[in-house]
């Protein structure tokens, strides 16, 4: 068994609604826990008891909510608002000051797995995948467009679904669905139903064959349902049970005989309706299918007659084990009920061929999942001899990207950049360069008159997925490769693989995606860049290289001689890359207040700004004098 893993799973979704994603966690939850596993099951809530309950529990954490053999715990984040008259279920919209309890959640709770389910905003499971510093995976479930979210705000949602470490969905018109809009890796986990015992006088040999129909698809649903209820022969020996907050009332009547036909029964035991029916009816037009609702009919033995929708052909296979009718065809609907009420044979064919899936296979499937996610993170790859070794060499601080005039954006010469980090107290740098490794030999040449050491590095632009930085290298790599092939050239000159300021949208970045692809052969990343504008594009890096156990490093990205230094690791003196990473892996970050304004327009002033006549005789001055302090 991998693990055990201490996971959340969120839902958007009141937990009392009684909605078919809430049921799934439950379920999936149960058999994780009963497996070893320590499971929460984030939440909002109708009870403002149960939301107080939550916060303060989260208050008081101290590391943990759970312990080993404990069952899932619900804990409530927030309170949701009551559902609208006439409607079953509250909807998934964000409960007020619900992100400062999330986020101290993940703050105070060492998580391993955060599992968010419909993860769209705005929604409880949207604000976790913000916060989550956790391996995140999510759950996709619903087969129907979000027009909001792929219409609207498609890049923002594209941005918050690339924290996804794996993607699920719950059937193939799902993916079929995501994969249109928002492009990448989507599973398939069906989801499973609990086999529920017939009712004792179902089916039974003089009985009427019951009709079941449960209210919770869109409101056309129930009037095509009824309408095709008016068009069945009045000679068919057949009653209706129809469960719906809404009641009798429709815009569609019944006459007098058929309204004795039909049962109407509140929303409340839906297991007791789908026991005692022989046939359930899913009538919706594709706004809101509800799938689960067809396999827990299934499970119950009740045969499903749908609309022809691609996820309800799916949990039918094809016909195989359900009917088929046409999208908002009430004759054709009329048609089926006729035929599966007059033939019991083709009951009992079609009850016979279905075999409900487990929940225990569906929780094989994410433990499966979890164990994928989780084999990437970067456990057991320290070398205890080498640190023993380097366990007593004199602490020194690191810069671990800067540039030099041999970079077109930077007009520091090599000379002036070492003066500059031994005055800045630095005892290595590694020199960056843009495409170019020139620099850094240069300044290798010439670091033992400045006492500082000096990291052969380039930070390389791929094609078209961003750059990164190889250390230690003894040849320049071309710029315009793919991230795969760039690392393997760095991997092949026996070098280091160091991402710079990723997830900063104003750089030139590998997306989550792409990183994820390499995430095995990073070596450290970038997790402070003072040449970030916006604080969160560094806030994300820490959290990526938390969540996958990556030596986490910093560097000034100075272009210009005043930047240098202004972040450093402060970590054990090393030589070569082996003993460099045992170094960083213990090193601390240090940071130091400094004005990004000041820096950039010194860069512009030294580059752009400058007359290539007056750049070169500045540019001479600059080493005379470094020389001379050198």
């Amino acid at each position: 068994m991998p693990g055990p893993y201490t996971i959340a799973h969120v839902t958007p979704y009141p937990w009392e609604s009684g909605h078919e994603v809430n049921e799934q966690v439950r379920r999936v939850c149960d058999e994780l826990a009963a497996r070893g596993h320590r499971v929460l099951i984030v939440a909002p809530s109708g009870s403002h008891e149960l939301v107080r309950e939550g916060r303060r529990a989260v208050r008081n954490a101290n590391g943990d909510l759970l312990r080993d053999g404990d069952e899932p715990r619900v804990l409530a984040v927030g309170e949701a608002l009551p559902p609208l008259p006439g409607r079953a279920r509250a909807g998934a919209a964000v409960p007020l000051d619900v992100a400062r309890t999330v986020q101290e959640l993940f703050e105070r709770v060492a998580l391993d797995i955060c599992h968010v389910h419909e993860p769209f905003a705005p929604s409880v499971a949207s604000v976790a995948l913000r916060h989550s510093r956790a391996l995140n995976v999510g759950s996709f479930h619903a087969p129907t467009e979000r027009v909001v979210s792929t219409q609207v705000a498609r890049k923002v949602v594209e941005l918050v679904f690339g924290r996804l470490d794996a993607r699920l969905a719950s059937y193939g018109a799902t993916r079929t669905l995501l994969q249109r809009f928002f492009p990448g890796e989507y599973r398939v986990v069906a989801p499973g139903a609990d086999a529920v015992p017939r009712a004792v006088d179902a089916g039974g040999a003089g009985r009427p064959v019951t009709i079941g129909f449960v209210d919770i698809e869109e409101r056309a649903a129930m009037r095509l349902f009824l309408r095709a209820l008016r068009r069945l022969d009045t000679d068919l020996d057949w009653r209706a049970v129809v469960q719906s907050a809404r009641g009798p009332s429709s815009s569609t009547p019944l006459r007098a005989d058929l309204r004795a036909r039909v049962e109407f029964v509140p929303h409340a035991d839906e297991a007791a309706l789908l026991a005692r029916a022989d046939v359930l009816v899913a009538a919706s037009d594709g706004s809101a299918p509800q799938p689960g609702l067809v396999l827990r009919a299934q499970a119950a033995g009740a045969v499903p007659l749908v609309s022809r929708l691609p996820v309800y052909e799916v949990v039918t296979g094809d016909g195989e084990c359900g009917v088929v009718f046409e999208v908002r065809d009430p004759d054709a609907l009329a048609a089926g009920l006729a035929r599966l009420v007059t033939n019991q044979g083709l009951r009992e064919r079609l009850r016979a061929a279905t075999s409900p899936r487990p929940w225990s296979a569906v929780a094989d499937e994410l433990e499966d999942v979890y164990a994928h996610v989780a084999g990437r993170r970067h456990d057991g790859r320290e070398n205890p001899e080498v640190r023993e070794r380097i366990r007593s060499r004199p602490l020194i601080d690191v810069d671990l990207h800067m540039h030099t005039d041999h970079s077109g954006d930077c007009a520091t010469p090599v000379e002036v950049l070492l003066q500059t980090a031994k005055a800045q107290g630095l005892g290595a740098i590694a020199v960056t360069d843009h495409n170019e490794i020139s620099g850094a030999l240069a300044a290798r040449e010439l670091a033992a008159g400045y006492g500082v050491k000096v990291i052969v590095a380039e930070e390389i632009k791929t094609g078209s997925q961003g750059e990164v930085i190889g250390l230690f290298l003894s040849e320049k790599i071309p710029r315009g490769l793919t991230l795969a092939e760039t690392v393997a050239e760095i991997r092949r000159q026996g070098g280091l693989v160091y991402v710079p300021h990723p997830f900063d949208r104003m750089h030139a970045v590998p997306d989550y995606e792409h990183l994820l692809d390499i995430v095995e052969e990073v070596d450290a990343i970038e997790v402070y860049n003072p040449r970030v504008a916006i604080g969160s594009f560094n806030e994300e890096p820490a959290r990526f290289a938390a969540k996958y156990r990556i030596p986490a490093g910093t560097g000034s990205d100075a272009h210009v001689a005043q930047g240098l230094g202004s972040v450093r690791v402060r970590m054990r003196d090393f030589d070569g890359p082996e003993q460099f990473m045992e170094s960083l892996r213990e090193a601390d970050i240090l940071t130091k207040p400094s004005s990004l304004l000041y820096v950039q327009a010194l860069k512009f002033l030294q580059t752009k700004a400058t007359p290539p006549a007056a750049r070169r005789a500045r540019r001479e001055r600059r080493v005379r004098r470094a020389t001379r302090k050198g």
